[in-house]
């Protein structure tokens, strides 16, 4: 609804009175100053207004009565807050603490009440509403923006979304996963922050395959915490605190064979586990930087071999039997064996191995050393060959001996 003058066609704004200072001493109706009248309680373009105690209200005249884009500007100037209401003090237009001003215009007047915009131009100077700026990460404080990141609980089975930008997540249960979304939902500079404040391992997963930290996954420990983002492609950690009380990490890897890297992220867990069949041997080559491994190959082997290596010409490698397991120790070229000498008193177990890969052999030749062939019975493979087969009732020899000093006992 407009007012059109009869004499121009122009629009007719009502408030035609350009200042006015306005004490506020009690709840106060004003109205427009139409024809001219400014001898009641009217709105003017700049009103310079002073409340003489606090939650008093200045309500604005009827919406309908005039134009669309009809503005006020209104400067508290006293040392009490108050408050901008519609008509008849319906509805809540604006709070204007002391020292601020606050520019508001008519957007739709279908009704006395009609909708109203606002602008905050600040203490002295132009200046956005902060309550009106903040969102996901950003909270008002008076007229200003400061950070903020509620504390949320964690669900078991819980799935990230957008909306959890900026959120505290805090698991505080057992073992349980959650799963990020896709990086292309996200999008560059979506984070959240994550803290295990419970009693088992959280992992949280990938969607599609995306990596995390060089992974699908990233596990956090309990007391582990770290800041979670999106670069829109995968997700890194920021800040990534590793517990006190468990330091190690705990990779698995599948391999069916040929060569694999490690990743950076990978290489960083102490303890590693290769799963898989194997159709070839696996070479394994890990960052050229000291560190300590525990690695245990559980791979169905079928004669093939796991073997670890910084890829560096000349270096020394270590070979992992098939369901065998090795301490060892990388100096950024080598890989080392961890335990040279037993100190005490102590009992040594073994996997079985087979003739093509004794649990006992050589670097150099792995397929050459001792094994258990079966139920009481050591043996020794020369060339992945059984050539010693040793019982509680005898040896077996394959193939034909050479006894330099003759042989004593027994019958032949």
């Amino acid at each position: 609804m407009s007012y059109n003058s009869p004499f121009t066609g122009n629009v007719v704004q009502p408030t035609d009175v350009s200042f006015r200072a306005v004490t506020l001493s009690a709840n106060t109706q004003l109205e427009w100053p139409i024809n001219g009248n400014a001898t009641d309680d009217y709105a003017a373009r700049i009103m310079n207004v002073t409340a003489t105690t606090g939650g008093l209200s200045l309500y604005m005249p009827p919406a309908n009565q005039t134009s669309v884009g009809n503005d006020a500007m209104i400067r508290n100037v006293g040392s009490n807050t108050f408050t901008v209401r519609t008509f008849g003090g319906n509805s809540t237009i604006i709070t204007i603490a002391a020292g601020e001003a606050k520019y508001i215009y008519v957007t739709a007047n279908p009704d006395v009440y009609g909708t109203w915009g606002n602008i905050a131009f600040g203490a002295g100077t132009s200046a956005a509403d902060a309550a009106s700026l903040a969102g996901a990460g950003l909270v008002a404080n008076g007229s200003t923006l400061g950070q903020s990141h509620p504390a949320v609980s964690l669900i078991a089975g819980y799935t990230f979304a957008v909306s959890d930008r900026a959120q505290a997540y805090i698991w505080t249960g057992g073992t349980t996963t959650a799963t990020l979304p896709a990086t292309a939902v996200l999008g560059n500079n979506w984070f959240t922050l994550f803290k295990n404040n419970g009693t088992g391992t959280v992992t949280i997963g990938t969607t599609g395959g995306e990596l995390f930290d060089g992974g699908v996954a990233k596990t956090f420990a309990p007391s582990e915490s770290a800041l979670i983002v999106c670069t829109g492609t995968n997700f890194i950690t920021v800040g990534y605190g590793q517990s006190a009380d468990f330091q190690f990490n705990v990779l698995t890897k599948p391999v069916t064979g040929g060569s694999y890297t490690l990743t950076p992220n990978e290489a960083s867990n102490t303890i590693q586990f290769y799963t898989g069949t194997l159709s070839s041997n696996v070479i394994v080559t890990y960052p050229a930087a000291a560190n300590l491994y525990i690695i245990s190959n559980q791979t169905s082997a079928g004669g093939y071999t796991l073997t670890v290596t910084t890829g560096i010409v000349g270096s020394a490698t270590a070979v992992i039997p098939s369901g065998g397991q090795a301490t060892v120790i990388c100096d950024g070229t080598n890989f080392l064996n961890a335990n040279t000498v037993q100190a005490g008193a102590t009992a040594l177990s073994i996997v079985n191995g087979s003739a093509g890969s004794p649990a006992i052999n050589f670097s150099s030749e792995t397929n050459t050393g001792i094994y258990r062939p079966g139920a009481g019975r050591w043996g020794v493979s020369i060339l992945g060959n059984l050539v010693l087969d040793t019982t509680a009732s005898g040896v077996n020899v394959t193939g034909t001996g050479n006894f330099t000093s003759g042989i004593s006992g027994g019958a032949f």
